[in-house]
């Protein structure tokens, strides 16, 4: 589980504005204001972030231009002295080209052009999304807290993809033009109780989890004829209408144990429920109904135990299993361009064990952590061709590794990070259908991964830093024949920060990719037409400069 809170306005009330340059004609102009009246506590007390953006670039290849609007605003109010409700609102408009993926031997002649398809069919994806979100909290007694958070929001998404019309001439095909409207909604309720039993300190939470998604799926293609003349990347004749509903509904248990003054306890369970239902409208002489429904559910078990040598050292162990649904996305495509869900998906299972230790040294961190997950039906990529992937159930799969990480500041000023992982991720059984895949790597995960970043940041005046990052060569096919090379992308950046009575200002540069190194970006895993690599930019520069104002 990932918890991320974004910013609460605090006192003073301040204002920024941002501006931010780089190549290949990006740039991004931001404005935030915060504040607060009162310190929180009292009833009455309001806090409040809004925030803009807007980014738009030229991208580094060919046909990958793209430009994003976002908004964002945050407003708390402290109800009286035991409750608190926060308001959260976010908007996000993104409409982008997509340059698609390269062979290898295209990505070593020029990385930055794209395949013919690609602009032909125009291939481009839009995105609206709007949501917002209510949570409040009560102190129900010195011993209980109350939380319940309700959110709902609309996401409306087309895609442009370059499948050739002669592949659409299926009559099961859903064309070339995704069409989506999905309207989702969710409650997440929770109480938390503080108590000892037989001495021992405690703490129950207990908590439901509901959530509901309508979509409307339709599919188009991707051209237009007119007295026999093709027009493509235009929105065509309909090829798919379907409604498809998801909900999932999760109680939970969660204890943590203060055994002694050095060993505690921490374990839940939560039994999971995800049902889908698709009604399908598109139904001819030669295509079918494909109407279906899937339900799946499971107990999911979790502990760690964790054991404190002194307040700055510890140690744990920690078990649990995991269920992973098929998404609505992974669901979405049959192998072959068959019409309809790819019910025949199941869930993936995995149980995980690791062991690790956390001590801090002086003003700074070391992490370390051993871990082994195997999962049973694991969903991997099955084909991806012309912007569309479909999905497969791969049997047993196993991931070992190691993680070190360590965070330390010294001289006040300076600050080092450095990162490793080691990953060995494997197909077990049953990978491509056969055993020819068994033992091979899983595809589009690197084996070693390497992070190291110093910099000198003071609170204000000249500060600087350098990063180094390293990935091993990733493999982009189940047969493992198709790997992209390992690389090592070097970054610097410098700055200046002027701190002046209510004003800041933050001058800004960064280089990346310093010797312009020629490498992979990502992997598109099981690409059908061989086209597995997204190039990486080459070296490129960026400029900032921030300037924000405190109401003091």
């Amino acid at each position: 589980m990932i918890n991320v809170e974004t910013q609460t306005g605090q006192q003073p009330t301040t204002v920024e504005a941002a501006s931010w340059y780089g190549s290949y004609g990006s740039w991004r102009n931001s404005v935030k204001a915060s504040g607060a009246t009162g310190d929180g506590t009292q009833a009455g007390d309001v806090s409040y972030t809004v925030s803009a953006s807007r980014f738009t670039t030229h991208g580094y290849r060919d046909h990958s231009a793209a430009q994003k609007n976002l908004g964002n605003a945050k407003l708390g109010v402290q109800l009286n002295d035991v409750s608190r409700l926060t308001l959260l609102f976010n908007s996000v408009h993104i409409d982008a080209q997509d340059p698609g993926g390269l062979t290898p031997e295209q990505w070593r002649d020029n990385p930055r052009q794209v395949v013919s398809n690609v602009s032909l069919y125009d291939t481009r994806k839009t995105v609206d999304q709007t949501q917002g979100g209510l949570h409040y909290q009560r102190e129900m007694s010195e011993n209980d807290d109350l939380s319940v958070m309700v959110y709902a929001g609309v996401r409306e998404t087309t895609q442009f993809q370059s499948i050739p019309a002669s592949i659409q001439a299926t009559p099961s095909h859903p064309g070339g033009v995704i069409s989506l409207t999905r309207h989702y909604q969710g409650i997440d309720t929770r109480w938390t109780h503080r108590d000892t039993l037989f001495s021992i300190p405690l703490t129950l939470t207990g908590g439901l989890d509901y959530e509901t998604m309508t979509e409307r799926r339709k599919g188009y293609e991707n051209f237009t004829v007119t007295n026999g003349v093709y027009d493509y990347g235009t929105q065509g004749s309909l090829r798919r209408n379907e409604r498809n509903l998801m909900w999932n509904l999760d109680p939970y248990l969660q204890t943590a144990w203060q055994l002694s003054s050095k060993l505690s306890l921490e374990a839940g369970v939560r039994f999971s429920t995800v049902n889908f239902d698709s009604d399908d409208h598109y139904i001819t002489a030669s295509n079918g109904d494909d109407s279906g429904d899937a339900r799946y559910h499971k107990w999911l078990p979790a502990a760690s135990l964790k054991y404190a040598f002194d307040s700055s050292w510890n140690a744990y162990l920690s078990a649990g299993r995991g269920f992973e649904t098929p998404t609505i996305n992974e669901l979405s495509y049959r192998s072959g361009g068959l019409s309809g869900l790819n019910l025949d998906l199941k869930p993936a299972t995995s149980d995980t064990l690791e062991l690790g230790s956390k001590k801090r040294i002086g003003n700074g961190l070391i992490s370390a952590a051993l871990f082994q997950t195997d999962t049973q039906d694991e969903i991997v990529t099955d084909t991806s061709s012309g912007g569309r992937t479909t999905y497969k159930n791969a049997g047993e799969t196993r991931r070992r590794g190691l993680e070190i990480g360590l965070d330390q500041q010294f001289a006040y000023d300076w600050r080092l990070k450095m990162a490793y992982t080691l990953l060995d991720a494997r197909y077990r059984t049953n990978a491509c259908g056969d055993n020819s895949c068994d033992g091979n790597r899983i595809p589009g995960i690197a084996r070693n991964m390497a992070y190291a970043g110093v910099e000198y940041a003071p609170e204000q005046g000249w500060y600087a830093g350098a990063e180094l990052r390293y990935m091993s060569n990733i493999a982009a096919d189940d047969e493992n024949e198709v790997k992209a090379p390992s690389y090592t992308v070097t970054s610097l950046n410098s700055g200046y920060k002027w701190l002046v009575q209510n004003w800041r200002v933050d001058l800004s540069g960064r280089v990346d990719n310093l010797f312009d190194r020629n490498y992979v970006g990502s992997v598109i895993v099981n690409e059908s037409n061989g086209r597995y690599f997204e190039p990486a930019p080459g070296r490129n520069y960026s400029v900032g400069l921030n300037v924000s104002y405190a109401f003091q």
